[in-house]
């Protein structure tokens, strides 16, 4: 039973929603608590077993924590698995002396210091949080799934998890549904863009916020448009706590008729497809799902150098590294590409084989079952003992 805070695109929700897909084909039994309903346009689809939760649950903790108890009793798992902080403190709650055993997935370094560079995160604020979060997951958690080492190891550092109950498993990403790159899939693509011929398709994706950085990377652009008039920027992600600022940026931008801002988009492969450089200048990510994306296309990426991206990409062979917070030194690494077109080219050729080798969500799937496997063969946590269980429900 996996429960996440609601539906609305992310990497998050990309992550937990291909998983399902995943296994199921493998032959486990998955049924999904979503916890709030987003009315947009942009909800991703997680299986077809999916529960939403009664009023007033969206509004009233406690009654949340009811109602998916409740849910967990009638549907009995072997495994509830909790994503993004909401979740996971009503799952864990609501699983006490049930029998299942609850994992927790930590998929981003939500209690390190550069949290707090954004604007609408206070330090009292983050300090309950973590606090709430370290305590309720040493005390009612049986495992936790880390997205990748560097998340492991700023959750033993934040949160005092003991590092035996975390296993790192890297996200994985469907090929069936990001296709493959061709020349018409990118000629196609670049046409409903309205590129010119010889445009060089620099391509963001992330919601507006200020994680993502893109004020950094409007920024660079005024110094790469200026030198270089076949350069373009693409940016599709829903509008965030960093929109008003980008609004204003893009005003005063010399170059903004080489700037399309895209908004949400369900394309985004496509849009991989099309593109030359991906550019990821995010402040701090968990693993950063759209670079791997980008790997599989054969898309080359400018990243910022932080832990959770340095550990998923090779420097100099699949993406080029700037300290986050550079405008001038991102500027210099996206020209680099620009005209270097055979190291593009190779670096999109080593990309797609990284991608195959670690990031298949046939890979994420089968360690992820060995994970719950682990998880039901081990002894509840103190706090949580139920009804025996047997093994996992799958194939």
């Amino acid at each position: 039973l996996f429960v996440i805070d609601s539906l609305r695109a992310g990497g998050a929700e990309r992550s937990m929603s291909e998983l399902v897909a995943g296994l199921e084909t493998a032959g486990a039994t998955v049924n999904v608590v979503v916890l709030e309903r987003v009315a947009t346009d942009d909800e991703i689809t997680a299986g077809e077993r999916t529960f939403e939760p009664r009023a007033p649950t969206a509004t009233r903790p406690w009654a949340r924590v009811r109602e998916l108890r409740r849910i967990i009793r009638a549907e009995a798992p072997d495994i509830v698995h909790s994503t993004l902080f909401r979740s996971d403190i009503a799952t864990r709650f609501a699983a006490v002396r049930t029998g299942a055993r609850v994992v927790t997935t930590l998929s981003n370094v939500s209690y390190e210091p550069v949290r707090l560079r954004d604007s609408g995160v206070t330090r009292w604020r983050l300090e309950v949080v973590r606090a709430l979060d370290a305590v309720t997951g040493r005390t009612l958690t049986d495992r936790f799934h880390a997205v990748t080492h560097a998340v492991k190891d700023s959750t033993v550092r934040r949160m005092h998890i003991p590092a035996e109950r975390i296993e790192v498993v890297e996200r994985g990403r469907d090929r069936t549904r990001l296709g493959e790159p061709s020349a018409e899939r990118r000629r196609a693509a670049r046409d409903a863009l309205g590129l010119p011929a010889n445009a060089v398709m620099l391509f963001n994706a992330g919601r507006q916020d200020p994680q993502k950085a893109q004020v950094d990377l409007l920024t660079a652009f005024e110094t790469i448009a200026g030198r270089h008039p076949e350069a373009w920027l693409i940016v599709a992600g829903r509008r965030g706590h960093a929109s008003v600022a980008l609004d204003a940026q893009l005003a005063r931008s010399r170059f903004a008729h080489r700037v399309q801002m895209l908004g949400h988009r369900r394309d985004i492969a496509d849009l991989l497809a099309a593109a030359d450089i991906f550019v990821f200048p995010s402040a701090y990510e968990g693993i950063g799902g759209a670079v791997i994306e980008a790997m599989a296309l054969g898309v080359p990426s400018v990243v910022s150098d932080i832990p959770g991206l340095r550990e998923v990409v090779a420097e100099g062979q699949t993406a080029l590294f700037v300290p986050p917070g550079d405008p001038e030194a991102l500027a210099a690494a996206v020209e680099h590409l620009i005209v270097d077109t055979a190291l593009r080219r190779a670096m999109g050729a080593r990309g797609r084989e990284v991608f195959t080798q670690r990031f298949t969500l046939e890979r994420s799937v089968e360690r992820m079952l060995a994970l719950y496997e682990r998880a039901c063969a081990a002894p509840p946590r103190r706090l949580t003992r139920g009804r025996p269980r047997s093994d996992v429900r799958s194939s």
